[in-house]
């Protein structure tokens, strides 16, 4: 029987590599995980002794977050189109610091505040017109949504709005940034938020470079960090932060399913799995194959000849009904990893499915069966 797809958090490796990077960064530098990554409530308790606070996007992440902390307050409350409730909701959990992405934002954030008779400690969120070199997504510099431009960001600092203390800046340009262009963009950013705002406070975002073509490859995060001290060292009595999620948490993760069949079309070998990218959609969000290990099972339980895979490309497929439900490609069967083939009956383990994998999928499409969750590394 082909075993039900489940997911593995390797927690032990994820407070080793989260606590070297906690090492690699210089004091006056505070981390924030970007919950967004990944929220599972193994993985926010394994990081809450690493991190200085978690950032949350949206009323539901607030309310995870009191679930598992209560009574604590969260690090930073960012992302576009809060609603009046989500206001009111990080108002009330005595979020720390309010990421906000406009003047229209600041104004009704005012109102509420005043009117609950609170103070809302924030960061302007802006959108600096420059360029963001090698980043795979990117998120401002250009126009886009998010955040405001500096002007509009000046004016604020300029309002006088009864609930409001404006704290600093807030920043994310893109991401999948290696180390020497983060610290590019986070130096542009630290030095427009001294100059034009005096900030005492500037968030440089997150976007560590996460490269899936190869997973023994690690952003450098004491380059990185030794990058940050120099700002600091520049632009002294100020606070950085960062707020990672992908880099902190995609290695932790692995996705383990079962081959129900391997067959040939047109010259090529299509290897159907259970599960697929309702389940794991981060190969189709992100357009390339997902690295993965195959574990032989030598037993083969029915009376007719096991497939396997021959020479030619393979196509690692889902059960949906799509032909985008494709989770990796290999260009020739002689790339395979070892054995160097892939059995009806094998399991396939896919690596670097730490951050967003399940959280981001369409999991309601077919209504197959979910996966199941596990601490550990996956086992045959």
């Amino acid at each position: 029987m082909t075993p039900r797809p489940s997911y593995w958090y390797d927690l032990a490796g994820l407070e080793t590599s989260a606590a070297a990077v906690r090492a690699a960064l210089p004091p006056g530098v505070e981390l924030l995980y970007a919950m967004k990554a990944n929220p599972d409530p193994g993985i926010l308790r394994a990081l809450a002794a690493h991190v200085d606070g978690f950032e949350a996007a949206s009323g539901g992440e607030l309310r995870h977050l009191a679930e598992l902390f209560p009574g604590t307050a969260p690090a930073a409350f960012g992302g576009p189109g809060k609603t009046d409730a989500e206001l009111a909701a990080g108002l009330a959990a005595g979020v720390r610091r309010f990421h906000v992405e406009s003047p229209t934002e600041l104004r009704r954030l005012a109102l509420l505040a005043a009117g609950s008779g609170v103070v809302a400690d924030v960061l302007l969120r802006v959108n600096l017109p420059v360029p963001v070199d090698g980043a795979v997504l990117v998120m401002g510099g250009r126009p886009s949504p998010f955040g405001m431009s500096p002007d509009d960001a000046l004016a604020c600092a300029r309002l006088d709005l009864p609930g409001i203390r404006i704290r600093g800046v807030h920043a994310h340009l893109g991401s999948g940034l290696a180390a020497p262009g983060a610290a590019a963009v986070a130096r542009t950013i630290v030095e427009w938020a001294a100059k034009e705002l005096d900030a005492r406070e500037v968030n440089v975002g997150g976007g560590m470079a996460v490269d899936y073509t190869d997973p023994a490859a690690r952003f450098d995060w004491p380059a990185y960090g030794a990058a940050l001290a120099g700002l600091l060292a520049e632009h002294p009595g100020r606070t950085l932060r960062i707020e990672p999620g992908r880099a902190l948490t995609v290695y932790c993760g692995y996705y383990r399913t079962g081959v129900l069949d391997v067959k040939r079309s047109g010259g090529e070998w299509f290897v159907v799995v259970a599960g697929g990218t309702h389940h794991f959609r981060t190969p189709a969000a992100k357009g390339h194959s997902q690295p993965f290990t195959v574990l032989p099972r030598p037993e083969w339980d029915h009376p007719f000849p096991r497939p396997v895979t021959g020479a030619g490309p393979v196509t690692i497929v889902g059960q949906l009904c799509t032909p985008k439900d494709v989770l990796a490609r290999v260009p020739d069967a002689a790339g395979l990893p070892a054995p160097g083939r892939i059995a009806a009956g094998d399991t396939i383990v896919f690596g670097m499915a730490g951050a967003y994998a399940w959280n981001i999928s369409h999991r309601d499409f077919l209504m197959h069966d979910p996966p199941t969750f596990r601490t550990g590394l996956p086992e045959n």
